[in-house]
């Protein structure tokens, strides 16, 4: 059941779910791919006994991956559920992304 009052498709059941143009959710997958790339080469390092240096190397380069992907996706939702929340007067919406940045923040 999608609630009027938000963009994203929520029941308030708990399972939430967003709406992404085909482009977005495209160019994210595209992104995750290719961390899940990176990270499979990073286990084959480790078990091929790469030097620490390297392997270091590509886990911030997988780091940094992930980084990208979550500033996307979080300029996605403040320019979309969290500004349609607002717009309808739904000010908690700053409470859940206050405490999503913290996480990220980490």
């Amino acid at each position: 059941m999608r609630d009027k009052s938000c963009s994203c498709d929520c029941n308030h059941s708990g399972d939430r779910k967003t709406a992404r143009e085909d482009k977005l959710r495209a160019s994210l997958i595209s992104r995750i791919n290719r961390i899940e790339g990176q990270v499979r080469g990073i286990r084959g390092m480790i078990e091929k006994d790469v030097y620490c240096d390297d392997v270091l190397n590509q886990i911030s380069a997988a780091q940094a991956a992930l980084g990208s992907v979550s500033r996307l996706l979080l300029e996605s939702h403040m320019r979309g559920c969290l500004a349609e929340k607002i717009r309808n007067g739904d000010d908690s919406i700053i409470d859940e992304l206050i405490i999503t940045i913290g996480k990220m923040m980490r």
